[in-house]
């Protein structure tokens, strides 16, 4: 029994407390909100929540394009690939956490890959040259796709936080940028003005 209590304790002071709700921001030098982003929040010298295994999760092909263009997955999601199209795809990622090969089916049919490792997986059909998208795999429970340019965590932890936005079309080598936040009680808003360089002509290009 003291061992079961001094381990349940051991895990609360390990784990984040949680603070306010964390707003942020992310828009283009013009103040343009920036949609797809990714901002994650990881606490400093704490591990982040867990991803909640929650779902379906689905990436769409309907008119000739990929919807979401971006998604946000836990690790272990079961990921649905139904095509709405009346042409056929044969969609694919050569992408290191996650290699896989959905050969060619038809409208109103349908094929799942599981994610069983967290990384940036970039997706194309080898039929439809310009057909992408990005699934960000993560372990991480504070991990949001931005819409119309905000993400909000009514949940963020306490304490030293980095913060970090992905775009897959971000001006940097890693395509993120970060920043270490004192988090702390009550509601914060937080900007990040970022620069993206033009959609590939391909949409495999680079990844």
């Amino acid at each position: 029994m003291r061992q079961l209590a001094a381990a349940y304790l051991l895990l609360i002071s390990a784990s984040p407390a949680l603070g306010g709700t964390l707003v942020v921001r992310v828009v283009d030098p013009a103040g343009r909100p920036v949609d797809d982003a990714v901002v994650t929040i990881e606490p400093v010298g704490r591990p982040a929540k867990p991803a909640l295994r929650a779902g379906p999760y689905r990436v769409e092909q309907r008119d000739m394009v990929f919807h979401p263009f971006v998604s946000v997955v836990p690790v272990g999601a079961m990921v649905a690939f139904p095509n709405f199209d009346a042409t056929r795809h044969h969609v694919y990622s050569f992408s290191p956490a996650k290699r896989f090969e959905l050969k060619l089916f038809a409208r109103d049919q349908s094929r799942s890959v599981r994610f069983d490792k967290a990384g940036i997986i970039a997706i194309g059909c080898n039929i439809h040259d310009r057909m992408s998208a990005f699934l960000f795999v993560t372990n991480n429970g504070w991990a949001q796709r931005a819409e119309r340019g905000t993400t909000m965590f009514r949940d963020a932890p306490s304490g030293p936080s980095k913060i970090t936005v992905w775009h897959p079309f971000l001006r940097t080598p890693s395509s993120t940028v970060s920043r270490t936040l004192p988090l702390g009680e009550g509601s914060r808003a937080e900007t990040f003005v970022v620069r993206l360089r033009a959609p590939p002509l391909h949409g495999m290009d680079g990844y």
